[in-house]
Parts: structure tokens; C-alpha cells; sequence
């Protein structure tokens, strides 16, 4: 019991990362260029005028990382359907993103941040048991390439859900 409530402890202490917040509500999102699971590369540039939601997560097939991408997956098609695309960001290299996605069927881009250039401009860059890994947050980013919303606490089970419900917001005509 002890042990399972230091762990819990250890993964709420990742959600906050000391140093660089990173980018706000309303900056322009960094940019990036980074190989996803199948060696095809990806810039933000890409999805200039499309909503992006972009997860960061720890490690691949993990409990919580394995929650947090089937449900996405389990919503691509509401995603979708809003125009918006969905990417997936971690440390791991190609090969161990190619694995996940493999094994759960995810069926959007899994980006290797190897060299966590990509993590440390979003501010996400942590140590976690002496390994570095990002933090699990996620960034929704508007068609004009801005943040429109910075997600530093998230609860892999609920988290799609959540992410929609503020697409669907942000997309409803102003009264």
C-alpha cells in the first residue's frame, strides 16, 4: 500500500515540471519536425489550418500512456469529425513507438522525441526514477498555430472526453 501511494505521489510531482512552463494559453506553438512510428516526419507546419491535439506522454505501453492513447483512439472519429488531428509525443524511438502503436491499433501519428528537443520547448522535459521522460500534458492547438489550451494535469481515462468537450467550445459560434 505504501508503495502504490509513493508511486502515486512520484507521477503527481511529474504533472508540475520545474523550469520552463513552457508555452501558454494564446503563445504560438513551437515548432517541431520529429519521425513517427511508420519513419514518416512530421512538422507543426502540417496541420496549419486544422485544430492538432498534441499528448505528450512518459513511456509507451505503460498502464497509464496505454489508457491515455486507446482512448484517443477510442475517440479519433469525434476528433475527426471536428477537423481536428491527433498526435501523440514521447521520448521513445521509432521502433518502440512503432511497437505501441502496433499492439493497441493506434491509428495516429506517435512521434519519437529522442533527442527531447520537442519536449524541452513545450516545457514538458522531466526526470522520472532517473530517467528523463515527458511529462503527460497536452496542448490544443488552434488553426493559426496559437495554444488554445494547456492541459498540465490529465487523467488518462477521462482526458480525450475532456480535450472534446473543450474542442466543441471553442468551435461553438460566440453569442
Amino acid at each position: 500500500m505504501l508503495a502504490a501511494l509513493r508511486k502515486v505521489f512520484l507521477l503527481l510531482a511529474l504533472m508540475s515540471v520545474p523550469g520552463f512552463a513552457g508555452p501558454t494559453d494564446g503563445d504560438a506553438a513551437p515548432g517541431f519536425r520529429l519521425q513517427d512510428q511508420n519513419n514518416n516526419w512530421h512538422q507543426l507546419d502540417d496541420y496549419q489550418g486544422q485544430w492538432l491535439v498534441l499528448f505528450f506522454y512518459p513511456k509507451a505501453d505503460t498502464p497509464g500512456c496505454t489508457t491515455e492513447a486507446c482512448e484517443f483512439r477510442d475517440n479519433i472519429f469525434a476528433f475527426e469529425d471536428l477537423g481536428a488531428a491527433v498526435i501523440g509525443v514521447s521520448l521513445d524511438d521509432v521502433k518502440s513507438q512503432e511497437a505501441f502503436a502496433d499492439k493497441y491499433s493506434l491509428p495516429f501519428p506517435l512521434l519519437s522525441d529522442a533527442k527531447m528537443n520537442v519536449a524541452k520547448a513545450y516545457g514538458v522535459l522531466t526526470t522520472f526514477r532517473d530517467m528523463r521522460v515527458a511529462a503527460r500534458q497536452t496542448f490544443l492547438i488552434d488553426p493559426a498555430g496559437k495554444i488554445a489550451r494547456h492541459y498540465k494535469k490529465v487523467d488518462p481515462a477521462t482526458h480525450s472526453k475532456q480535450v472534446l468537450a473543450d474542442l466543441n467550445e471553442l468551435l461553438e459560434p460566440s453569442a
